[in-house]
């Protein structure tokens, strides 16, 4: 769900993706390549990201994510299942509002 959100706000390579996700979660997020990588192969097998290989003007060309329509659904299933579960947890904490 993280990976199609920051992919959502546009088209970036891997290790941009980890660095954002680093900074914004304040260091609690960091993803190495070895977890990074096979998360992006399984989201173009469900079609739900799209490589593309652009060059550089120095050094190998980089590949680039966007996120497809269909991984666009994707992430708005995720995130209203993360809110429901959010509130879950939430009421559960503290005490379903219950008298």
């Amino acid at each position: 769900m993280l990976l199609l959100h920051l992919l959502s706000e546009g088209e970036k390579y891997g290790y941009e993706v980890a660095s954002e996700m680093a900074s914004r979660s304040e260091g609690r997020y960091e993803v190495g390549d070895g977890t990074l990588y096979p998360v992006f192969y399984r989201l173009e097998k469900e079609g739900w990201v799209e490589p593309t290989w652009r060059p550089r003007e120095r050094g190998v060309p980089r590949k680039y994510y966007r996120l497809t329509d269909e991984g666009r659904r994707a992430l708005n299933e995720a995130v209203t299942e993360w809110r429901s579960f959010v509130d879950g947890v939430e009421r559960i904490l503290t005490g379903g509002g219950e008298s």
